[in-house]
């Protein structure tokens, strides 16, 4: 077990998905602060029920979630900190407690890292989508660094942005085969594509 500072949000972060935060709570400033003094990630996982920010209660949150580390940062023009976060090694949290300061913290299970999958030619259309969207201004703007041929971060990138529900994206981020993430991908796109 290891402990870590956790940032729970309404969203998902999955491993190689980067995703823009607004740092304003006096709490998370100073996790930032910590984080980026030391080149240490904390934890992202997503609220299931409770307050996502201004509360003392503990939240209830997801099975599993995402180290995060900072990979770039930006005071924005609302005068608030920007920073983006890139997503790492999945874990598991298990015994959670908030500090003075009301960062909470939690003893976690961190999960291996899997290891490169090849991606095969069932799995081709889902490289073809996340070709087409890593040409979108947005996407190009939080500079996703992608190997389209490692089966794993073409899926984890996919989910991370696609317009799927939270829940959805905490289920395949449980996954631990490529090929049922692959598949569960195939099915998101088919509904999401609508009928023929």
């Amino acid at each position: 077990m290891t402990e870590i500072p956790l940032f729970p949000l309404s969203a998902t972060l999955l491993p190689h998905g980067r995703m823009p935060l607004q740092i304003f709570e006096q709490r998370y400033l100073q996790l930032v602060k910590d984080s980026m003094r030391r080149g240490e990630g904390f934890g992202i996982v997503r609220i299931e029920r409770g307050a996502e920010a201004g509360s003392n209660d503990l939240p209830e949150v997801a099975p599993i979630g995402t180290v995060a580390r900072i990979v770039d940062w930006d005071q924005l023009d609302n005068g608030l900190l920007g920073i983006t976060v890139e997503g790492g090694q999945r874990f598991r949290p298990s015994e959670l407690w908030r500090e003075d300061s009301g960062l909470i913290r939690a003893q976690v299970e961190l999960l291996p890292e899997p290891e490169t999958a090849t991606m095969v030619e069932d799995w081709e259309p889902m490289r073809v989508v996340l070709k087409g969207l890593a040409m979108h201004p947005h996407v190009e703007r939080i500079g996703l660094s992608i190997d389209f041929d490692d089966a794993w971060q073409v899926g984890y990138t996919l989910v991370q942005l696609l317009p799927i529900d939270e829940r959805d994206k905490v289920r395949l981020l449980s996954l631990e085969s490529a090929d049922a993430l692959m598949s569960a991908l195939d099915q998101v796109l088919s509904v999401l594509g609508g009928p023929a």
